[in-house]
């Protein structure tokens, strides 16, 4: 009987634990991409072996529980990482630099999430550019980051496309229709370059139907701190100074026809007056002007995705970032070829070209500054795997 009843009971466990499964799912996942590149910085020739040309190299976990009535538990935790060499990706101190939230997500009123997100912002203009905002190879990328390094709008905050500290609203498919709504809270990063952030709103929608798309963004970023080097000579010499709250506004379309998606976006991105007399000490005997590092400026891109056979696309874009006030510019223009070996695998080659006018520094992620005034231009061939 002792041992009768103890069977049932663990049974019973049994039962119950492939109960429990059956309700909740966990999923690993990721990426490997590396590609060669070769790379013309302002005349110095180089190559080099990197990762994330097509899609950024990482891996992931999410999953979901089935709460009942509709109700789900969900999450997501995504690292990111250079397959060349094995490092972490942009910040060795962040284990999950690319998501890592929990929220609640029900059918019929939407998903509310808590931790690391992507900002409603980079939902609005993600479809519109035809190299999906990837950190390595966008040329969109390429001009937002240029905010952190080009030395006219280093106290113009820069849409950074996720937020620690944060809580997003994120509604069910409305006809078509979806709304993003983030809070993000104040947050401290040490890498690439040590930046105190301040409060963030972040609000967007979307549509998508019958072949045709558009997105619209606003964000605010309350003012915050950030310690680069302002001196080019001696990029270890560090300066701390004040980042003016900025305003970002965002809008996008796109419109397929046939095997072509066209696809435009446009952003602004106006700062709050510095202070009057405001400097910025650089050393104890140079003192900048804040007003000098503070400018608005704007971001147009136009291209196209076109589905030249069920195995092979191309992708073409066409962007300018220009800087107000002080008549900076950078057009630029980049054009891929992604061949699909398979579901998961495929090949793909990219080649740019940037031309910095005036004291525009605008590069490639990853790459070296280009001197202000000159150009770069790369080639580039690789493959991902996803799994």
């Amino acid at each position: 009987m002792r041992f009768m009843s103890q069977s049932i009971c663990g049974a019973s466990l049994i039962l119950a634990a492939g109960g429990a499964a059956a309700q909740s799912s966990v999923t690993l996942y990721g990426v490997a991409d590396v590609f060669v590149q070769y790379l013309d910085n302002g005349g110095n020739h180089s190559f080099s072996e990197r990762s994330g040309g097509s899609t950024g190299s990482l891996f992931g976990l999410k999953g979901s529980e089935d709460l009942g009535n509709g109700l789900k538990a969900v999450f997501d935790v995504e690292t990111g990482f250079n397959l060349n060499n094995g490092a972490f990706f942009a910040d060795s101190t962040a284990m999950f630099y690319r998501q890592s939230w929990v929220g609640l997500k029900h059918d019929s009123y939407g998903q509310l999430s808590f931790g690391r997100q992507y900002q409603p912002s980079f939902w609005a203009v993600y479809f519109t550019d035809p190299f999906r905002g990837n950190e390595v190879m966008s040329p969109l990328a390429a001009a937002d980051l240029a905010g952190a390094t080009d030395r006219s709008t280093l106290a113009t905050q820069y849409v950074s496309g996720r937020t620690s500290n944060s809580i997003v609203y994120t509604s069910p498919d409305m006809r078509g229709v979806h709304v993003y709504a983030m809070y993000g809270m104040p947050a401290t990063v040490t890498q690439p370059v040590p930046v105190r952030s301040g409060a963030m709103i972040d609000l967007a929608a979307n549509y998508s139907g019958y072949g045709f798309y558009a997105g619209v963004g606003y964000q605010y970023q309350h003012g915050s701190q950030e310690t680069a080097p302002l001196v080019a000579a001696a990029p270890s010499l560090l300066t701390t100074f004040d980042l003016m709250g900025t305003e970002h506004f965002t809008g996008a379309l796109a419109y397929r026809w046939g095997i072509v998606n066209f696809q435009f976006n446009y952003s602004y991105n106006r700062p709050k007056d510095a202070p009057a007399g405001a400097l910025v000490t650089v050393t104890p005997t140079v003192k900048l002007p804040l007003a000098s590092l503070v400018h608005s400026y704007s971001i147009i891109e136009l291209g196209a995705t076109i589905q030249a056979t069920p195995a092979d696309v191309i992708e073409i874009a066409g962007i300018e970032r220009d800087v107000r006030g002080v008549h900076d510019n950078t057009p630029g223009i980049e054009v891929g070829v992604d061949h699909s070996l398979s579901k998961r695998t495929s090949l793909y080659m990219r080649a740019g070209y940037l031309k910095n006018n005036g004291t525009a520094n605008m590069s490639w992620p990853g790459t070296t500054g280009v001197a202000s005034g000159s150009k770069q231009i790369l080639a580039v061939l690789g493959m991902t795997h996803r799994f």
